[in-house]
Parts: structure tokens; sequence; C-alpha cells
């Protein structure tokens, strides 16, 4: 089948579009004291998964980030929400959470921002606030 040059200029257009509309996260550094749903190796934790309507499951993402005591929401919009978490030690990691409604899922990263060595906070924490955004999404749907 031969392709006229505006239909593949509309089909390259449209790949372009989608691709752009997916959400990308900062890569983590070459250092263990970081997380990412996008990234591959040691650095690999999962997205969060959405059940249900994509706009409220992240709005209860937001409240229950708002509520933590060690967390600090600096930016918030429609798609991504900035936090600075604080550990007891003093310390200050930087997380994202981005939604991507269509696959039903929001990234997540988490990196402290001083140090190598973390001791999986970063992991452990995202694990725990994961832990707690699946049950409010199963309680009040």
């Amino acid at each position: 089948m031969r392709m006229t040059s505006a239909l593949v200029t509309a089909l390259l257009a449209a790949t372009s579009v989608q691709a752009a509309s997916v959400p990308t996260l900062p890569d983590c550094p070459a250092k263990p004291n970081c997380v990412s749903s996008q990234a591959t190796g040691n650095h690999r934790i999962e997205p969060f998964k959405i059940s249900g309507e994509a706009g409220m499951a992240y709005e209860k993402l937001r409240n229950l980030l708002v509520a933590r005591p060690d967390t600090k929401v600096v930016s918030a919009d429609g798609t991504s929400i900035r936090v600075e978490f604080r550990t007891m030690l003093g310390f200050v990691d930087d997380g994202l959470f981005v939604l991507d409604a269509p696959a039903g899922l929001i990234h997540v990263r988490s990196a402290a921002r001083l140090g190598y060595w973390d001791l999986g906070k970063n992991r452990s924490r995202i694990e725990e606030i994961r832990h707690a955004f699946d049950e409010i999404q199963r309680v009040r749907r």
C-alpha cells in the first residue's frame, strides 16, 4: 500500500503528540538514594495504579500527601504534584507524582537531595504512600 505524503505527515504528527503526552520524570542519579517508576535496575519502583476515574484518584493522592506530617506540597496542578519529604534527622528528599491518565497510572520519583545512600528511605516511604493510596481507593469509591 502506498501512502501519500499528507498521510505520512498526519501519522507522524499523531505519533509525536501521543509520545509527548506521556509524562516523563527526571532520571535518577548514579547513587542509590533515588527511586523512579520510569527507571530501570535498582532504581525501579512500580507506578501507582489508578482504580476508577483518574482525576478523582489523583485528587485522593494529593489529599493524602497534604495530610502527611513529613510532607510539604511545593506545587500541584492537574497533572503533577511536587513535594518535599523531611526525615526525622532533618534531611529533605524531593518527590514528584505525575498523572498518566490514559495509562491509568501515577508515575512517581523520590530522591534524596544530599548524600549518597538513604538506607532505603525513599523506597520505603513511596511504598508506604502506595499502601495508603490503595486503601483510600478501595474504601472511598
